[in-house]
């Protein structure tokens, strides 16, 4: 029986070879490790590690989003 996805890759193939938009990578890298930065910073200053302020949040968030980056790329 010849199926209509005769001659096509497969979902894994397409996935692998595809190289992705480098700006959506950096917009969701952003995005995610300003939340996860702001996550950190706010449980560590609960827990009374950190003082909470906008430079320490700002200093999670850039080291989170390089850390991604070089891992990723």
């Amino acid at each position: 029986m010849s199926g209509r996805d005769d001659g096509r890759k497969g979902f894994l193939d397409g996935v692998e070879s595809s190289e992705g938009d480098v700006r959506v990578f950096v917009a969701l890298n952003a995005i995610l490790s300003a939340m996860f930065g702001w996550l950190i910073v706010w449980a560590l200053d609960l827990a009374g590690f950190v003082e909470y302020a906008t430079r320490t949040v700002a200093i999670a968030v850039v080291a989170l989003f390089l850390l991604t980056f070089v891992v990723v790329r």
